[in-house]
């Protein structure tokens, strides 16, 4: 019998550890995979993830319902990846290698290709990894949550707190940023589609 997310929270609130594990196993993967998306290395990942995970744990008391458990968490984990970012103050790798390797970035194609255009997709990945970037905190942090990880407008506005025409105009604004740093580049994404980036 599966327990709600509601259910779980009672218990861990009433310090029901065994809750919280088994909570957390519904969400681990996701928090990892946002953690990678701002890092893009497998070892901040899993720290900050961990770290995250903590914060869950030491702040659950504070989650109020008023929004959905996964809406808290994700507010939760980005703000540990922010608070880390700005702490090194350099900058930092957000990778879509996954998202390109699993066929979810526009334009791509699952199917085996020869080696010269893997080498072109390669350096494709690169040059939009930088983009991505070299985008201000809130225009990147936008863009991983609608284009990277899906969220929908609502549960955006909740996370930044703002109207839902905020959120479609800033989108627009950071999708328009990341085409700009790309187009500096055009030669090397002719034939690639670029037009179908930022689409959705």
């Amino acid at each position: 019998m599966n327990i709600s997310d509601e259910a779980l929270i009672d218990k861990i609130k009433q310090g029901d550890l065994d809750a919280f594990e088994k909570l957390i196993s519904n969400y681990e993967t996701k928090v990892y995979t946002i953690a990678y998306r701002y890092f893009g290395n497998y070892n901040d990942a899993s720290d900050l993830a961990q770290e995250a995970l903590i914060k869950v744990y030491r702040s659950i008391n504070t989650f109020r319902g008023e929004s959905s458990f996964s809406t808290w968490l994700y507010r939760v984990v980005t703000n540990v990846c922010k608070d880390e970012l700005r702490r090194r103050a350099r900058p930092k790798t957000v990778s879509i290698d996954e998202m390109i390797e699993d066929g979810k970035s526009p334009g791509v194609e699952t199917k085996c290709r020869p080696i010269e255009e893997i080498v072109i997709r390669k350096e494709l990945q690169d040059e939009v990894q930088e983009a991505l970037n070299s985008l201000t905190e809130d225009f990147r942090t936008i863009v991983i949550m609608r284009d990277i990880q899906g969220y929908s407008y609502e549960e955006i506005s909740s996370f930044l707190e703002c109207s839902m025409g905020t959120v479609k105009s800033r989108l627009n604004r950071a999708r328009n940023a990341l085409k700009e740093r790309l187009l500096e580049r055009r030669d090397l994404f002719m034939g690639t589609h670029i037009e179908t980036i930022g689409r959705g």
